[in-house]
């Protein structure tokens, strides 16, 4: 893609030069065209001089100068060159006009201006020249320096989607897997439906996860299939309902895996062995929104608590900054009694048209 970028601005880069010297060069006719429309060439080929000398000094330093001598800081050489060159190339105009396109009219000294006006006019617009040169050629450096820079950072950000993608499917596997180990203390029949129910999950984290997003109905399916898996484990004193309003097969693309931290956040934290719990999930999406609303029982877990790493709400932070700055929004609260906590992640989906297929 990088390659295909440079190669498009290459060219459109001739095709401006192109354009532009041709008109430099063609300009004198304007000049030389008498009112029959006959063109006097000897009078166009002494005004073609001045364009040629102009052209060389642009390309001398366009190609070779600043590049390889202003780019690598050597300031000093650059303008100790370039003034070398104003001098052959004026000296060399001179002669030009002089001796070969029109000599000089035999006529008074009086009636001529002294010669170095001509070397100074020459000499001030071939340093505009050189200005030109270098502002054109900076430009473009800085503009491939901009290229190559968000190059860098899409890369790096790619990398860290990659690694939190990796950090999060060892770390749901093994949230999943301290479930069934749960199941297997008091009920060995539900742990084998559990284990049928991860074998459903796995096929998502391992291959259907691997893209920044993934359609909106993939993902929901998944939050089913954990959520049956997750009602196996919990008892009768847990009330878990679930609200899903999305468009039928909407193909609105979200990050895989990015609600699931925040349900397991609440199956953690919202379910208590010997108190009556609730979990409710609330999955809308609307217009160009997608709504992310969980509300739970709050039973936090003290120090001497394992279950899990509490790297799971980090990494959801992280990837909405990646994935989504500017353009989400999470509440987090916990009601004044301390009995409920509540998750609440908008975030904005990049095209109102929920037919659109994910890139």
């Amino acid at each position: 893609m990088v390659h295909l970028t440079h190669n498009k601005h290459r060219l459109l880069e001739l095709i401006i030069h192109t354009i532009c010297w041709g008109l430099f060069f063609g300009f004198p006719l304007f000049f030389t065209q008498h009112d029959n429309g006959n063109i006097d060439w000897k009078e166009f080929i002494n005004h073609s001089g001045v364009s040629l000398a102009f052209f060389i000094i642009f390309y001398v330093n366009y190609l070779v100068l600043i590049p390889k001598i202003l780019f690598k800081e050597h300031i000093g050489r650059f303008i100790f060159l370039n003034i070398l060159l104003i001098l052959v190339a004026s000296i060399g105009l001179r002669y030009w006009h002089n001796l070969i396109a029109f000599p000089p009219p035999v006529r008074p000294r009086s009636y001529l201006p002294p010669r170095y006006i001509f070397y100074i006019r020459d000499m001030t617009s071939m340093i505009f020249m050189v200005g030109l040169s270098v502002a054109i050629r900076m430009s473009l450096r800085w503009s491939d320096t901009e290229l190559a820079r968000r190059e860098a950072v899409k890369s790096r950000t790619e990398a860290e989607l990659k690694n939190l993608r990796n950090q999060l499917n060892p770390h749901f596997l093994l949230n999943t897997l301290n479930n069934i180990y749960a199941l297997t203390a008091f009920d060995t029949d539900k742990a084998q439906q559990a284990i049928q129910e991860l074998s459903k999950l796995l096929r998502y984290v391992l291959y259907d996860n691997q893209e920044n997003f993934v359609p909106l109905t993939k993902e929901v399916e998944f939050i089913r299939n954990y959520i049956e898996l997750m009602r196996i484990r919990v008892s009768s004193q847990v009330k878990i309902s679930t609200h899903f309003q999305i468009h039928p097969n909407s193909q609105s693309p979200v990050a895989p895996l990015l609600f699931i931290s925040l349900i397991e956040n609440a199956f953690k934290h919202g379910v208590s062995p010997t108190e009556p719990s609730f979990i409710d999930i609330t999955l809308t999406e609307k217009e160009n929104k997608i709504y992310c609303i969980i509300r739970n029982s709050n039973y936090p877990k003290n120090s001497t608590d394992k279950s899990g790493s509490g790297i799971g709400l980090e990494q959801v932070r992280k990837r909405l900054e990646l994935l989504y700055a500017g353009h989400y929004e999470w509440q987090q609260q916990i009601s004044p009694d301390q009995k409920e906590y509540s998750s609440i992640l908008t975030i904005d989906i990049p095209d109102t048209n929920h037919k659109k297929t994910i890139p």
